[in-house]
């Protein structure tokens, strides 16, 4: 097997396997691995943290009180559904959709005329997110990689994802899929994580720190040459930079927050 190709399928494997861990385990903060000196990143957060978590991501109390036991395990990097600006009777596909937090939250907003399609290559996360679908005709969940998507051509008005794209290793066909997939005019909401300050030397190197949503972020420039390859038009990445107040608690002590910021990434087809 091509190295290239080897590592690429290592780094899929890993990351699946961190976060089937998290689903079993019941959630853990934002998008950290476990390491010390942080109760929140030890599995199994109890509800009322995550519930802060979520709240500190800018999901609202309305957002929140609508959302299935066990939805909401800690994870992401922001709130894509408040920026997606979703109508009544759209299809929205989320990208590495996990437990389905954000789907269960847009489905909601798009209404039973609507259409949410979750995707995760995480057997385990389908599982809790299947298993919380109830009488929601409106929501599916597929298994599926986001840089294969299981999704038909010009199928969907709205791509979300919540910090997923960064553990990726193939950026580029995670772009060109969902350029694939959109119906012209539809549009991306993406909240990530990008570098706004190199990561330099060995700190933030490995399997640890690519679990954790730090060393597989990219620059904004790197973002938008990808996305325009890919076909995508007026992009707009816009950094919250807030978001260091949570993102110093992903590797506590470090000083990671100087070095990557969660942002909104937006752009049409």
């Amino acid at each position: 097997m091509n190295k290239n190709i080897e590592h690429t399928e290592q780094t899929r494997r890993m990351v699946q396997q961190h976060y089937g861990r998290v689903a079993e385990t019941g959630g853990q903060v934002s998008c950290c691995a476990p390491r010390g000196g942080s109760k929140c990143c030890e599995a199994g957060a109890p509800p009322a943290d995550l519930r802060e978590m979520a709240r500190q991501l800018g999901y609202s109390e309305e957002q929140l009180a609508t959302l299935p036991e066990n939805a909401n395990m800690g994870l992401g990097c922001g709130n894509p559904v408040a920026m997606a600006l979703l109508k009544p009777g759209e299809t929205v596909l989320d990208l590495g959709s996990g437990a389905g937090m954000d789907c269960f939250i847009a489905a909601q907003v798009v209404g039973p005329s609507g259409r949410v399609i979750g995707v995760d290559m995480t057997p385990e996360m389908l599982r809790k997110a299947r298993a919380n679908i109830g009488k929601r005709m409106n929501i599916e969940f597929r298994l599926g990689e986001i840089e294969h998507l299981p999704v038909a051509d010009n199928s969907v008005d709205v791509i979300m994802s919540n910090c997923v794209i960064n553990l990726s290793p193939e950026k580029q066909k995670v772009f060109n899929e969902a350029f694939r997939v959109l119906r012209p005019g539809g549009h991306l909401a993406i909240s990530d994580v990008v570098q706004i300050k190199p990561l330099t030397g060995t700190r933030w190197k490995g399997a640890k720190h690519l679990s954790a949503c730090i060393s597989g972020s990219v620059t904004v420039q790197a973002l938008k040459t990808m996305l325009h390859e890919a076909g995508f038009a007026d992009t707009r990445i816009a950094l919250n930079e807030s978001s260091r107040e949570f993102i110093k608690d992903w590797d506590p002590g470090t000083g990671v927050e100087h070095y990557i910021c969660s942002a909104f990434i937006e752009a049409r087809k």
